[in-house]
C-alpha cells in the first residue's frame, strides 16, 4: 500500500473520531485503530497478523520520573509518516544514512522503514545539522514518533 495513501488514511480517522477502520487491497490488509488514552489521541496501523506477546500494545499510567531527565536538544523533530521498523542504513552492517553532527540537506535520505516489507527511505524535510537520532536501529516505531532533531 503506498505510504501517502496509508498516511492520509491515518490523518482520516484522527480527524474523523472514528475508533476503527479496515481497509483490503487485493492480498494487502491494514488495520487502523484509534488509541483512546487521555490526552494523547492517535491513531496505528498495523499489518493484519497478530504480534508476538513482546510486541503487544498496552497502556499503562505514567510513571514519574525519579531523576530528571536530561533537556532534549532543540530545533526540528523529524517524525515517522508509518508504523514500522526504523533501520539507519540501507544494509546491515553498512555505514548509516546520517550521523550525529552531520550537516544534511532537504531532500535527503535519513533512514529506511520497513512497513509491510516494503522498505520506505525517509528524506530530511530541512535543512540542518543532525543533532540527535531519537530511535535504535532495528526497534519498532510508531506513526508521528519522533526519530531525529535537526537544528
Amino acid at each position: 500500500m503506498d505510504l501517502r495513501k496509508l498516511k492520509k488514511l491515518i490523518d482520516l480517522v484522527q480527524e474523523s473520531g472514528i475508533a476503527e477502520l479496515e481497509i483490503t487491497e487485493g492480498e494487502e490488509k491494514v488495520r487502523i485503530n484509534r488509541i483512546g488514552v487521555p490526552g494523547h489521541p492517535g491513531a496505528i496501523a498495523s499489518p493484519q497478523h497478530p504480534l508476538p506477546a513482546a510486541h503487544a500494545v498496552t497502556s499503562a499510567p505514567p510513571v514519574a520520573p525519579s531523576t530528571p531527565e536530561p533537556a532534549e536538544p532543540e530545533g526540528h523533530v523529524v517524525k515517522s509518516p508509518m508504523v514500522g521498523t526504523f533501520y539507519r542504513s540501507s544494509a546491515p552492517g553498512s555505514k548509516p544514512f546520517v550521523e550525529i553532527g552531520q550537516t544534511i540537506n532537504a531532500g535527503e535520505t535519513l533512514c529506511i522503514i520497513e512497513a509491510m516489507k516494503l522498505l520506505n527511505e525517509i528524506e530530511a524535510d530541512q535543512t540542518g545539522v543532525v543533532k540527535k537520532v531519537m530511535v535504535e536501529n532495528g526497534q519498532p516505531v510508531e506513526y508521528g514518533q519522533p526519530l531525529f532533531i535537526i537544528g
